[in-house]
């Protein structure tokens, strides 16, 4: 027998939940795509974005997911030949790396680990080496979805600045757009990328490029540009169809303007990112419980300053963080996420890891049901753990 039939809650670090707003918004028949409320609503969805992005600046909106934005990035960042400086905090830096290198970029790469942020120190000194300013972007992931680990845009950029280098600053946001504080502008971002199924809370299909004035024309001559994935005729779309190279996303666009007057004009983007730090705070007071009395539970971030708001990887001993997912998925019907890419060389997945995700339509009921439910795994399973995780959790949500 399964207890598992009511509501399931997904708490993996994206597709995020859906709110019931944007999935019913997107419940309609195919609009017009000549004239009416759709191309009504691009000027307003643009504004919004940049909203979310702290930005005056432009956007490009692409069909695709978050590979596709980095492919966007990419082809309008670089010319054949060109150099980027990678910094690596886990799984997902790297394939940005691998990616911009099957482009034929040639990539240096500063591997950090996956249980520490970017050293601003190692990347000026990196810069300051690249006497030739062979360097055209360095690429950054504020938040490495397997690892968790939350880099600090704004030093990196102070680090590019103290070295001198006219490098431009290319920032991977998948996993922390509306999650965890980011400041385009006021940090000097060129590019950042990131897509809908997260903390957008729409339905994957979406990518999103912010871009700087200066990246738009420093990178106007780039020769790895195609037609669909030049970002100058999206950003600066004159006419409806430009604005997506062609048939616009229509579902998805109607989902979007629901979930941005959620995110921006009802809560607003300083809310938002208190509510996701409480919430994180909270996950991280339950594993630190259970991880009391030599269980060897623990969050793979020490330094919580260097811990993401959007999703929190932990260790459990092998096989159990195994064991505890399946369990909380069949009899619990919460899904957390696999330990990616934490596992050893030639392995897809760690069975000592889990991952669990904390973005965009979340509320303390769902956060402390996710974590009843795995305490009430271990104990069923006899998985080694301390006492009094949900209490923690409820104590800090409750601000006692």
């Amino acid at each position: 027998m399964s207890l598992s039939q009511g509501r399931p809650l997904l708490s993996i670090p994206g597709p995020s939940v859906m709110p019931d707003r944007v999935l019913n918004a997107m419940h309609r028949a195919a609009p017009n795509i000549y004239a009416g409320e759709l191309p009504d609503a691009v000027p307003q969805l643009r504004a919004d974005l940049k909203a979310v992005a702290r930005t005056t600046q432009n956007v490009a909106i692409y069909m695709g997911n978050g590979h596709a934005a980095w492919e966007a990035a990419n082809t309008n960042l670089f010319s054949r030949g060109d150099k980027a400086l990678s910094l690596v905090t886990g799984h997902f830096g790297e394939g940005w790396a691998r990616h911009a290198r099957d482009l034929g970029i040639e990539v240096e790469a500063i591997d950090f680990g996956r249980r520490a942020a970017v050293d601003p120190a190692r990347v000026e000194a990196a810069l300051r080496a690249d006497k030739a300013h062979k360097i055209r972007a360095v690429l950054l992931t504020q938040v490495d979805t397997a690892s968790s680990v939350l880099n600090d845009v704004h030093a990196v950029r102070k680090a590019m600045d103290a070295a001198g280098h006219p490098a431009l600053l290319a920032v991977d946001c998948i996993a922390s757009m509306g999650c965890d504080r980011f400041e385009f502008d006021a940090w000097g971002v060129d590019v950042a990328v990131a897509a809908s199924q997260k903390g957008l809370m729409v339905p994957p299909g979406l990518g999103f490029v912010w871009v700087s004035d200066k990246a738009m024309e420093a990178c106007s001559r780039a020769d790895l540009r195609t037609p669909y994935w030049d970002w100058t005729l999206r950003a600066r779309a004159k006419e409806f169809w430009e604005n997506f190279f062609g048939t616009a996303p229509t579902h998805h666009l109607f989902g979007l303007q629901e979930a941005l007057k959620m995110l921006v004009h009802e809560e607003g983007m300083e809310a938002a990112w208190a509510r996701h730090d409480t919430l994180a705070r909270a996950v991280w007071a339950a594993f630190e419980a259970w991880g009391q009395g030599g269980s060897g539970i623990h969050l793979n971030m020490a330094d919580p300053a260097a811990r993401a708001r959007s999703v929190t990887t932990a260790i459990i001993p092998s096989p159990h963080a195994t064991r505890l997912r399946g369990w909380c998925e069949q009899e619990g019907g919460v899904t957390l996420g696999i330990g990616l890419g934490m596992a050893e060389p030639g392995e897809r997945m760690s069975d000592g890891h889990l991952r669990v995700g904390h973005m965009g339509h979340l509320n303390p009921h769902m956060i402390l049901g996710t974590l009843a439910v795995m305490e009430a795994g271990m104990i069923a399973l006899d998985i080694p753990h301390g006492a009094g995780g949900v209490t923690a959790a409820a104590r800090l949500i409750a601000g006692k």
